[in-house]
């Protein structure tokens, strides 16, 4: 069964928790993306994307071009956007990554942290809380060389908070459908 990739409109296999790392190796083998195909692949408006860009949620695409790492800071925003204000996600993104329109401060590539809770998030499908979140956190982690022990735990901490995010938007889509299934 297909799952759609969190934060994108692109259905992927979640028994292969690397698709959303080969997509992007695929998408941006030659080069950036325009605007309007990072609007193809999250579903997303253009003034929404411009606007998130004018507020200083993402640095600006040069040339007119978005990287695998604005595409995957684009794509956290709108996974966590239907369960969190705004103002939160930027808090939560800035907690991780300092000034949010300047990656020189990161503690993780923004693909690291989308590739990672992808993952994460395959790992946990179907139930909330995962059973043995820490542990499934800290599987998913495999592999990250954290700059310290402190930039880990802060890193683990928001995949904590993106996943539960992740799960109330899901939460949220389904009960509106059973809403809309009882023509309510």
């Amino acid at each position: 069964m297909n799952w759609l990739l969190p934060g994108t409109v692109l259905e992927v296999d979640p028994q292969r928790p690397e698709a959303a790392r080969e997509i992007c190796a695929s998408l941006f083998a030659a080069g950036g993306l325009v605007l309007s195909q990072v609007c193809q692949l999250t579903g997303l408006e253009p003034y929404t994307v411009q606007n998130w860009v004018k507020r200083g949620f993402l640095r600006p695409p040069e040339k007119k071009k978005y990287t695998c790492r604005q595409l995957c800071r684009i794509i956290l925003i709108n996974m966590m956007k239907d369960a969190m204000p705004m103002e939160s996600i930027c808090r939560l993104l800035s907690y991780v990554n300092g000034q949010l329109d300047d990656e020189s401060d990161d503690i993780i590539d923004d693909s690291i942290m989308y590739f990672t809770f992808a993952r994460l998030a395959a790992a946990c499908p179907d139930r909330w809380p995962p059973e043995d979140l820490d542990g499934a956190i800290d599987r998913a982690l495999t592999g990250y060389d954290a700059p310290s022990e402190e930039a880990r735990h802060r890193v683990a901490q928001a995949l904590e908070i993106m996943l539960t995010a992740w799960y109330a938007a899901q939460l949220h889509q389904q009960a509106l459908r059973r809403m809309a299934d009882l023509g309510l």
